[in-house]
């Protein structure tokens, strides 16, 4: 929607972008001035104008078009760009605004920025899938073998689809059923965990993958660091001024303006020469206080940033926010921006004295120590973009009319604007290794020519319908020569807490990770050092840039040689490096125990994770706080979102919504771990449950010349797979090998889960050989000790399945809860209750002698001992084994255990 009026005096108003782009700060939205200055709102539906605007795109973030009213004399054109528009998904948030539609349904930014995630699908399930698969060719392989040992007499094709239901079973039919159930209760134990409070399971799906990961892709800012701006250092040039010597520069304003001022009261036009010869002479040499005023003032006027005054509404009780209809008073003050950096410097300013008062559109006004109040004329603003990394602001002081251009960016993009010096370079890399983000100030004054000059052709190229972004960016480098270089500020985005037992941790059990950034490098290369993303004893290989194949070439080969050091690359010369040699590239980065990628874009994050998965097959894990990581989270194969102050995108985005990067480490090493390990344990005895009693169909249909009748008949078959098995099978999801607490102080214990040997071929295997024999061992048995009766074949039998179950559950168990025990009394008592009271509509032996349940036999003691053999020597001999296999070739995690 095109902005036309607004209810605000200003002509402006702020809104909230969090559900758009993740950013929380406010954003300053301008009506069209000739619609705003309509005197009535009625008038607004009775001029006669258009809107010309661009074809729908992607970008949310520019905008090109004009606005054109033809009923004035001369016609009115003004240009409209990305701050004239609210786009769908935003919320108003101060006075009330009127606006033309240009865009709907699927045309919005909002809809076009919106892509379907991909259905994550966890390692588990395909490893479970795979051995299905080999279930299924296994029935009807079986099935077959039946038919043909009966010698394809008859129509052995009805026959094999009888097998096929007999041995339906092998299928394990409710294995998705207890899955599900299973991720359910896993997420619900993440979220109740009082050690990670706040965190939140949005996909159940894929609990197991926290279990699995090997390679852990993270943002810095805000995820790796708390994003909460802190100024920690002004430099001059020859002087440099930290925390601790702030005062100092608090003194320095005070009697600058305080001079100042007297020199007004005494004579207002005898003060500006000596002002403008000092603006238009830079080389000659001033004073530190005089040069310290220049700055300070700079970084108060050249900002984006907007003071919001808090009031009470009469006789509501509801919070009000205005741009300026306020009392001054720093009580009830906040400031709101796009970038917290911005935030950081004008609450700077404010601390030494030079107070952001009051801002709209076209003016600002300042407060000095002495509570004087001091108004600049806005003329022109040029916002950051990711392109030219820096902003402008022209500015007119009402009390001299002088107009100062001031400008402020990143150093790449200032050291070619400003005058020559010998220490801007220097100086940025020393504050950039001190972890702090760097800011280069500048200023130019203008004439009122050449500000006119200026202001024509800025208005013409704004104006144009082709290439407009180009023809402006040209009009503004034409200003943006030998500019006047004022100081360099350096702020500080503090490191959230345990970052660095966090990283450590998860270092130490084998993943391997990957800092994804958009700041510089030698800011990210600092952050990865005192993080101890990079460890002491590592070296850091820096990648040089590269712009084409050969360089590439060069680099690669250069960092083939290197052993055990982390690598440190930039955006642009990584682009380069996939372009030509991405198998190369990404072989080799994989070798290195941490990679920092700087000057990252979010298609490259995504990029980079994509490639990963690609190349080694891994499972990856990407962590972010903000709407740029969104790209990455979703491609990853878990998404852990950081629910930060950066906005929601992120962790409404993620699979895992955390408020910490600290409880990461526990995430992984207790809940991913408890996850992987109880899902693989209870989806093989999901399968060792149907194996067992198919395998004692076969025994029994063998043992009768091959006849496809079934052993278990009516509910016996229902109740088997239900209450008489699922409570002590499902209370597994309760199982855990070790201590949450032994599992964080040996991460290393991390890694075995990562080879997968919890669940494989090799661990199916040994099930199926179990379930042949134990299968095996209760058919037999119970066809050999049976009487006279056959019925007692099928009581038996059924008997034995029953508690071999049972106790199978109970000695895979490694640490009991109350609700095991109680799970399996509760079997136990549910099959011991439905023999004596259902035992007519069991038909228990009814099979097709015509025989039921025989209630007096299952009550002798020569039923109880028949029953007692059987299960010993189904269970005995692998309890065995498994005594042996524990003191011979015990698991990793024994010893910590015992």
């Amino acid at each position: 929607m095109v902005f036309l009026r607004t209810s605000e005096k200003a002509g402006s108003c702020f809104i909230r972008t969090d559900q758009l782009d993740g950013e929380t700060d406010w954003k300053l939205k301008v009506a069209v001035s000739c619609t705003q200055r309509l005197p009535a709102l009625g008038d607004l539906f009775s001029i006669n104008a258009y809107v010309y605007a661009q074809k729908p795109q992607l970008d949310i973030h520019s905008f090109e078009g004009t606005f054109t009213r033809e009923d004035s004399d001369p016609p009115v054109h003004e240009s409209l760009s990305i701050e004239n528009t609210l786009w769908a998904s935003t919320v108003v948030a101060s006075g009330t605004v009127i606006g033309v539609v240009i865009y709907t349904g699927k045309e919005t930014r909002s809809v076009m920025n919106t892509s379907n995630p991909k259905n994550k699908v966890g390692l588990l399930d395909l490893e479970l899938n795979q051995l299905t698969k080999a279930l299924f060719l296994a029935l009807i392989a079986l099935s077959a073998v039946m038919v043909a040992l009966q010698g394809f007499v008859g129509p052995w094709y009805r026959n094999l689809f009888r097998f096929l239901l007999l041995f339906s079973y092998i299928i394990p039919i409710s294995l998705r059923v207890n899955l599900d159930m299973g991720k359910a209760a896993y997420g619900w134990m993440i979220m109740r965990d009082e050690h990670i409070p706040g965190t939140v399971v949005r996909t159940s799906t894929i609990p197991e993958e926290l279990g699995r990961l090997v390679y852990l892709m993270t943002d810095k800012t805000g995820t790796l660091t708390q994003n909460e701006m802190v100024f920690k250092r002004l430099h001059l040039g020859t002087v440099s001024y930290g925390t601790d010597t702030m005062d100092e520069i608090q003194n320095h304003v005070i009697t600058s303006y305080s001079q100042t001022q007297s020199q007004a009261s005494g004579n207002n036009a005898s003060s500006t020469p000596p002002r403008k010869a000092q603006s238009s002479a830079p080389k000659v040499r001033r004073s530190v206080s005089s040069r310290i005023h220049e700055a300070v003032k700079a970084i108060a006027l050249c900002h984006n940033v907007t003071p919001v005054y808090e009031s009470r509404a009469a006789g509501a009780g509801e919070t009000e926010y205005a741009e300026v209809d306020q009392d001054f008073s720093d009580e009830n003050r906040t400031y709101q921006a796009s970038s917290p950096d911005e935030v950081a410097l004008v609450q700077w300013t404010e601390s030494v004295g030079l107070t952001l008062v009051s801002r709209d559109l076209t003016s600002m006004q300042l407060k000095t120590p002495s509570g004087q109040i001091l108004t600049y004329h806005v003329l022109q603003v040029f916002p950051f973009t990711s392109e030219n990394k820096r902003m402008g602001i022209v500015v007119r002081d009402e009390s001299t009319a002088e107009i100062t251009f001031y400008m402020k960016g990143a150093d790449v993009a200032m050291s070619t604007i400003v005058q020559y010096n010998d220490w801007l370079e220097e100086e940025c890399g020393n504050m950039a290794r001190e972890g702090l983000r760097t800011l280069v100030v500048a200023k130019k004054s203008l004439t009122e020519e050449q500000y006119q000059d200026f202001e024509s052709r800025y208005s013409q190229a704004k104006l144009s319908l082709h290439d407009r972004a180009l023809k402006v960016a040209a009009v503004v480098e034409s200003l943006e020569r030998e500019m006047e270089l004022l100081c360099l500020t350096g702020v500080e985005d503090q490191l959230q807490a345990d970052v660095r037992p966090t990283l450590e941790m998860l270092r130490n059990a084998g993943i391997k990770i990957w800092m994804l950034t958009g700041d510089k490098l030698e800011t990210a290369t600092c952050i990865a050092k005192s993080s101890h993303l990079v460890s002491r004893t590592q070296d850091i290989h820096v990648f040089r840039p590269v712009t084409n194949r050969g360089e590439a070439h060069l680099e690669l080969n250069a960092f083939r040689r290197k052993h055990d050091c982390a690598l440190v690359i930039a955006g642009d010369s990584l682009e380069v490096c996939l372009k030509y040699y991405e198998h190369e590239f990404v072989e080799l980065a994989c070798q290195c125990p941490a990679v920092v990628c700087c000057r990252c874009s979010p298609t490259q994050k995504a990029h980079i994770v994509k490639l990963l998965q690609q190349h080694t097959g891994r499972r990856t894990c990407a962590v972010g706080d903000g709407g740029n990581d969104v790209s990455m989270i979703q491609a990853a194969d878990c998404g852990i979102g950081i629910d930060g102050k950066e906005g929601k995108q992120a962790s409404l985005a993620a699979d895992f919504s955390i408020t910490q990067f600290k409880h990461i480490g526990r995430l992984l090493m207790v809940h991913g771990r408890n996850s992987y390990k109880r899902s693989a344990a209870l989806g093989q005895f999901v399968m060792h449950r149907g194996l067992i009693i198919s395998t004692m169909q076969a025994v029994f249909s063998s043992v009768f010349y091959f006849a496809s009748v079934p052993l278990y008949q009516g509910f016996l078959m229902v109740g088997y797979a239900t209450i008489y098995t699922m409570f002590p099978v499902f209370s597994l999801v309760l199982d855990q090998d070790v201590k949450p607490e032994t599992a964080l102080l040996y991460p290393e214990l991390y890694k075995d889960l990562t080879k997968g040997r919890s669940l494989s071929f090799k661990t199916f295997l040994i099930w199926v050989l179990i379930s042949i024999y134990q299968g095996g061992i209760l058919m037999y048995g119970a066809l050999v000790l049976f009487e006279s009766e056959f019925v007692h074949v099928v009581a038996i039998s059924f008997t034995a399945l029953i508690l071999t179950e049972l106790l199978m559950v109970a000695l895979t168990i490694r640490t009991w809860h109350w609700l095991m025990v109680v799970a399996e009394f509760l079997s136990l008592g549910c099959y011991l209750a439905s023999l004596a009271f259902l035992n007519e509509y069991f038909g228990i032996g009814r099979v097709s002698f015509g025989a039921f349940l025989d209630v007096a036999f299952i009550t002798t003691v020569t039923f109880l001992w028949k029953v007692s053999a059987i299960t010993v020597v189904s269970c005995l001999p692998l309890y065995i084994l498994k005594y042996l296999k524990r003191k011979l070739s015990p698991p990793s995690y024994s010893k910590l255990t015992s």
